[in-house]
């Protein structure tokens, strides 16, 4: 069996602040599919449970939103209807958004339908001074309608992953060009609203990306290398924060995409799906960290706008317990670096690569397309349980007290060691999937913490391959590829059916809990009473 895990703390020491930072930002696939019914339930759900803050998506500018039209004589058309109901639905909601500016309007295009199912336009506008106009015409808009004080608590994204040319059709410099002429364009109607970029996609450990675009030449040495003795880095961002230095232009945060992951290619334009090592975003947070404390922009907010296991939406891991277990551990062990790490995304009603062809499809969500939740979603949840100081840390656990009532509350993880990668990518089947889950040994762990109230009363929940796992359930029912109202119903039971128990304090006041853990699980230890 594998060494214990050992947790120590007393609830009365004075311990030190922890900030959600997981919660802050979560994804989500496009603007218009937030129109949806069952989208805006799925968001309402995570933020009930979860207590995400801001939600994230591409596409607000897309043709489908409606927002910018020309006349035959090239007269710009405003048009704010769709962005508004779905602004409104946000912060009835109780959620802000992470507004990201793009992609460009089919009328400001320089190309379009450049990527995805719904055919973004991944290309610089043509003109930047009607782009500016948007941009400024939107905020003036949202000062309007939601009134400055909101606004402000908003941040303003200068588009997405434009270092690969499926989102941006344009070199590094013509996104310097588009971020400057956006950061001044949000500006204009206020100097506190918050602005910031570069936006990129996953580190790279080589040169693929030093240049106006991308060489896919210099992908090749990576092809067999070993991926742990690499020098990964951030994509643009020195060059970018040494623009807006350059040209005194705001930064008011750093975003780009710690995917800890890399597509790279051969000399046939043959991709390799590399999967990196388990701390490798811990790791690469805190390297952002000391480059943005570094730079000319020490004060910037660092703001990591998209992760998750993969950045495929077809990856069968995203659906399991390992998934939810890895998210813990890559959280927790990168406390103190970010301001931001959002999950992407909250819900399979994404469209990028079309609909799913299934209930467990693979997809980014933590909500199903039918609602139901995958262990990503208690993830979060057990999470969203912590406390707000924070009393105790390990390897592989946290222990936490909500100064509001003094009650603590302790999350431990098992991430077996067998298991070196990140939770390895499935693709094509869940055979991966499948071996992964099966990997491991049990593990002990003892938590004890004392300077409780004698006859408080602690919940213990568990999440295992056994415990909350629907993809087990749906494959008991036979897979079905459209379940029945009945099946969902069940699969959605099942989903949520952690194993629960309470303990009572003794008169000493100390919690002793001592149990042994399943490969890929979470035990949430609350304090309720």
């Amino acid at each position: 069996m594998a060494e214990p895990i050992t947790l120590h703390a007393s609830a009365t020491e004075a311990g030190r602040p922890l900030t959600h930072f997981w919660s802050t930002v979560v994804g989500a696939g496009r603007a218009n599919e937030g129109l949806r019914a069952d989208w805006q339930r799925h968001l309402a759900e995570v933020r009930a449970e979860c207590g995400f803050e801001y939600v994230r998506f591409h596409g607000l500018l897309h043709d489908d939103m409606f927002v910018y039209t020309e006349r035959e004589d090239g007269t710009p058309v405003l048009n704010f209807q769709y962005v508004d109901a779905l602004f409104d639905a946000l912060l009835d909601a109780g959620v802000r958004p992470f507004v990201e500016l793009g992609f460009s309007p089919r009328a400001l295009a320089r190309e379009t339908e450049t990527v995805f199912w719904w055919g973004a336009h991944g290309a610089p506008p043509v003109d930047l001074d009607r782009w500016s106009f948007l941009v400024r015409s939107l905020v003036e808009h949202w000062v309007a309608r939601y009134g400055l004080a909101e606004v402000r608590e908003w941040y303003f994204e200068v588009w997405n992953e434009a270092n690969l040319r499926g989102f941006f059709r344009g070199t590094r410099s013509e996104y310097l060009a588009l971020y400057a002429a956006s950061a001044r364009a949000v500006k204009a109607v206020d100097e506190r609203l918050r602005v910031g970029g570069p936006a990129t996609s996953n580190f790279v450990p080589d040169a693929r990306f030093d240049g106006e675009t991308e060489d896919f030449q210099v992908h090749e040495a990576t092809l067999g290398a070993d991926l742990d003795s690499l020098d990964w880095k951030p994509v643009w961002l020195e060059a970018f924060l040494d623009f807006c230095e350059r040209e005194h232009l705001p930064v008011d945060f750093v975003s780009t995409h710690p995917y800890p992951t890399d597509w790279a290619l051969d000399e046939h334009g043959q991709g390799a799906r590399l999967t990196r090592e388990v701390d490798a975003t811990p790791k690469d947070l805190a390297l952002l960290r000391r480059l943005v404390d570094a730079s000319a922009f020490p004060d910037a907010e660092i703001h990591l706008t998209e992760w998750n296991s993969s950045s495929s939406p077809r990856d069968f891991t995203h659906d399991t317990v390992p998934a939810a277990v890895y998210v813990v551990r890559s959280v927790l062990r990168s406390i103190g670096t970010v301001d931001s790490l959002a999950y992407w995304t909250f819900t399979d009603v994404f469209e990028e690569g079309g609909a799913g062809d299934e209930m467990f499809h693979g997809g980014f969500g933590m909500i199903t397309l039918q609602g139901v939740p995958k262990p990503t979603f208690h993830a979060y949840r057990m999470l969203h349980a912590l406390g707000d100081t924070l009393l105790a840390t390990a390897d592989d656990g946290v222990v936490t007290r909500h100064d509001a009532t003094g009650r603590v509350t302790a999350l431990v993880h098992h991430y077996p060691a067998e298991v070196t990668r990140s939770v390895p990518a499935s693709f094509d089947d869940r055979t991966v999937a499948d071996e992964t889950e099966a990997a491991g040994s049990p593990r002990d762990v003892a938590l004890v913490v004392e300077g409780l109230a004698p006859g408080a009363v602690v919940e213990l929940e568990t999440l295992d391959p056994e415990h909350a796992n629907p993809v087990a359930a749906w494959r008991a029912m036979g897979a079905p590829s459209s379940p029945t109202r009945e099946q969902t119903a069940l699969l959605d039971a099942a989903a949520r059916d952690t194993r629960r128990e309470s303990v009572v304090v003794p008169a000493d006041g100390v919690l002793r809990v001592e149990r042994t853990l399943a490969p890929w699980s979470l035990l949430l230890a609350r304090q309720v009473a």
